[in-house]
């Protein structure tokens, strides 16, 4: 599965997807010696990594050091997509598009015959037919951390939607958190402060305006603005102009 950066909440959520898209978990997972499952230099599990695996209820065995004929068969279906998908992407290919075509290559790969007790069979058939436990019914509350840029129309591009933002920061740098499991998105500041909260979209080019006074945000299509919008930016800009009462009943709300 690709990913966006290749931090510990980045590879839970792969690992999450991948257990689903398999349709159950294993009793014991082999992970290589990655920093973010555990320490290279002496194998031993992270403390965050450890909590992943309680949740998943799977023991993990680490890949000694130095004993390539134990990976020889990963690294091999590496290099195997590495040379019939990676080289062949356009350079102007979006992450969900190279992601749809790394599934199909999947599918091709699951035909690969294979020979069991003196049967012809496929490597997707012998897939099927392991013996996998039920995944928990939400993914382990990993919070994703991506970072990007406002644009010139104040929104901010996550995962093929757009989510606006207040006026007035066009250009900033914004931090886009994500709990794995939840339908909510975070937009912050470097420093740390949430600037706006988002209902996620998920399907593709959607535009996700900032929420009226009623604490509503709703998905909206790319083309024109609503009237929610519209009567916040209306709100905003009195609001601008003539300072809010001190008289707690007549405060304005965003």
């Amino acid at each position: 599965m690709l990913a966006d950066y290749e931090d510990q909440a980045h590879l839970v959520e792969a690992i999450d997807t991948v257990t689903r898209s398999l349709g159950g978990l294993t009793r014991r997972r082999r992970f290589d010696r990655m920093a973010t499952v555990c320490d290279p230099a002496s194998g031993r599990l992270t403390a965050s990594f450890s909590a992943v695996a309680k949740y998943y209820a799977v023991a993990v065995d680490i890949c000694p050091p130095r004993r390539g004929n134990r990976k020889g068969v990963v690294e091999k279906a590496n290099h195997s997509a590495a040379q019939r998908w990676w080289r062949t992407l356009p350079d102007d290919v979006d992450v969900p598009a190279a992601q749809a075509g790394l599934d199909a290559l999947c599918v091709r790969l699951d035909e690969r015959c294979r020979m069991r007790d003196g049967q012809r069979t496929t490597v997707g058939a012998l897939a099927a037919g392991e013996g996998l436990r039920a995944c928990p019914a939400a993914p382990s509350p990993a919070e994703l951390e991506v970072t990007a840029t406002v644009t010139a129309q104040g929104l901010v591009p996550f995962r093929g939607n757009s989510y606006s933002v207040p006026p007035g920061m066009r250009g900033a740098r914004i931090t886009v958190r994500h709990r794995l499991g939840a339908g909510v998105l975070r937009l912050a500041t470097v420093s740390g402060a949430v600037v706006a909260v988002h209902q996620r979209g998920y399907l593709r080019s959607t535009l996700i305006r900032r929420s009226c006074s009623c604490g509503s945000s709703r998905p909206r299509g790319i083309v024109g603005r609503s009237a929610c919008s519209r009567i916040s930016a209306s709100a905003a800009l009195t609001a601008a102009i003539r300072p809010p009462s001190r008289s707690r009943s007549h405060a304005t709300r965003f």
